[in-house]
């Protein structure tokens, strides 16, 4: 796969939109939009670099996307607390203690 199809992956799979990237990066959203489409081209390597940071992967995936194993946070944690912050405070506990039995079965 490509640029355009492993940032596409990378997208869905973080469940990130193409607007917020643009909101994280400082890239324009049409520049994106474009890095997206069949004819589109790849970025300058300091957009690149932007990009994965912003969705916390390597440039090479981007890149090459050579497995699953390049996402840097392949559980996309951030994700994660991104959402448990969102919660109303008692659903955050109900979450939390959940973890927390989840965790004494190991």
């Amino acid at each position: 796969m490509g640029f355009r199809e492993n940032l596409k992956e990378v997208l869905i799979y973080q469940d990130i939109t193409v607007k917020e990237l643009a909101e994280r990066t400082g890239i324009s959203k049409h520049t994106l939009d474009h890095y997206l489409t069949k004819n589109g081209s790849r970025p300058q390597v300091e957009l690149a670099v932007k990009i994965a940071r912003a969705l916390n992967v390597s440039v090479e995936y981007l890149v090459y996307g050579d497995s699953a194993s390049n996402i840097n946070n392949s559980r996309n944690i951030d994700g994660l607390v991104t959402k448990l912050e969102s919660l109303a405070d008692k659903d955050f506990i109900f979450v939390k203690r959940l973890i927390e039995l989840l965790s004494q079965r190991e």
